[in-house]
């Protein structure tokens, strides 16, 4: 296939970038690491006629820690320093061991969280683990900002809420709460592959009684059409004492709300299975790390 023609405009910076996604609206595409939106208009699956490369926004990529807002992290970091960031690997430990099992050193490097994000890609690692993590995102144009959950941005395969004069300026995942803890797995045929199953759990515990769950995120991402929490999964362990009858009636809520598809990569009820498995297997580690047993 031969690639459409389209201009290419470098922002100098954010308030520049808002004001081309403004003049250009829906013909226009950001462009950060590139890694998914130059593959999709290779395949014209995507024909813009304007790029706007925000790569170069210095002011964007960073990583900060405040014990009272958390975690927040520009659009521009790449996967590779989020990886390597002392502070994630002492606050978020999951979210650094979900960043090593990233497809390479090379595409760790030079890929963009946000981007990662905005691509709303269905087999993402990055997703399910920040949903997990109940991180929230700002969107930013001429008019002002917003701020999204990440659950309610990403809308269905390859789509957000993003809006065409809209961009993803920050993510920012709440403090991490005293009893808690979390687990990402991956199941792949090698640990840097795309995943056939991705889970991610976050758990915290009760003050009071000593093994209850107080709250938990579970959040799937390869077999749906898009990464998703499990509502109903959650609510078989929130309020409960952690055990495991308790999280097998969890492993089971997934089983029967997931919608995989039979591909290359099996059945849809091999991957159901195999989701089934990987939620007990991420609960149980997110209880351990939360101090449950």
């Amino acid at each position: 296939m031969i690639m459409e023609d389209f201009k290419y405009v470098a922002a100098s910076d954010v308030k520049q970038a808002c004001a081309l996604l403004a003049q250009y609206g829906e013909e226009a595409k950001v462009l950060s690491g590139g890694q998914t939106l130059v593959n999709m208009m290779k395949q014209n699956l995507v024909m813009p006629s304007y790029l706007v490369d925000i790569k170069g926004l210095s002011d964007i990529s960073y990583i900060r820690y405040d014990g009272e807002a958390g975690l927040c992290v520009g659009s521009l970091t790449s996967h590779r320093t989020l990886e390597q960031s002392n502070i994630v690997k002492e606050k978020y430990p999951m979210l650094a061991e979900m960043e090593l099992n990233l497809a390479s050193v090379a595409v760790r490097n030079w890929g963009t969280v946000g981007g990662n994000l905005c691509s709303a890609d269905p087999a993402s690692d990055l997703a399910p683990c920040l949903m997990a993590l109940g991180a929230e995102l700002t969107l930013v144009c001429q008019d002002g900002e917003r701020m999204i959950l990440l659950e309610d941005f990403i809308v269905d395969s390859f789509e957000t809420s993003i809006k065409p004069n809209e961009i993803l300026t920050q993510i920012r995942i709440p403090a991490k709460a005293p009893k808690s803890g979390g687990s990402h797995i991956k199941f792949a045929r090698r640990a840097t592959d795309l995943g056939i199953v991705v889970v991610s759990s976050y758990l915290t515990l009760d003050d009071t009684v000593p093994g209850r769950c107080k709250d938990i995120r579970i959040a799937l991402g390869s077999i749906d059409p898009s990464p998703r929490r499990y509502k109903n999964a959650e609510d078989c362990v929130k309020c409960q004492k952690i055990s495991d009858p308790i999280i097998e009636k969890a492993a089971q809520a997934v089983f029967e709300d997931c919608q995989p598809t039979s591909d290359i990569n099996g059945s849809a009820d091999y991957k159901r299975e195999v989701a089934k498995v990987m939620v007990r297997r991420s609960v149980k580690m997110a209880a351990a790390r939360a101090g449950a047993c």
